[in-house]
């Protein structure tokens, strides 16, 4: 006799990073490349006790020109990174053996720079049409 099994996983996202729910109701979804985030920084890694790992929220990311995807948003890159496209707004879950991860966008409203993980320098990022519409407050 076959058993049916089910399980079910609960994120429950960290926005410690939201300053304001501005910009909370027009999310767009988005495809993350996790071999372009860091681990421990911008994402948990599934483990024997926690099968599913996890992308943290906030994590500001930036379109990878080749691909369409997106990966941690750098400055420095050359590959689209180097457009800050937004934050993932909530933690988006992953099975071990991922590398492709569904996510929502935050492209507007308002955050915490201090709060944001893997940190953020508002001051390098540069102005562009198809970047972020974000707002980063100096507050803890």
């Amino acid at each position: 006799m076959i058993q049916p099994y089910t399980t079910s996983v609960t994120v429950t996202a960290d926005r410690d990073w939201l300053a304001s729910r501005h910009g909370t109701d027009s999310t767009e979804t988005i495809t993350l490349d996790l071999t372009k985030l860091t681990k421990s920084i911008h994402y948990v890694e599934p483990t024997a006790t926690g099968p599913h790992g996890f992308v943290r929220s906030g994590v500001p990311v930036g379109r990878i020109t080749a691909s369409g995807l997106y990966g941690a948003y750098d400055p420095a890159a050359t590959d689209g990174r180097q457009v800050l496209a937004g934050l993932v707004y909530a933690e988006a879950a992953f099975t071990p053996g991922t590398t492709k991860i569904p996510a929502a966008l935050l492209w507007h409203g308002t955050v915490k720079t201090a709060k944001i993980p893997g940190g953020i320098d508002p001051s390098k990022i540069t102005a562009n049409p198809a970047g972020a519409q974000l707002r980063f407050l100096a507050v803890s």
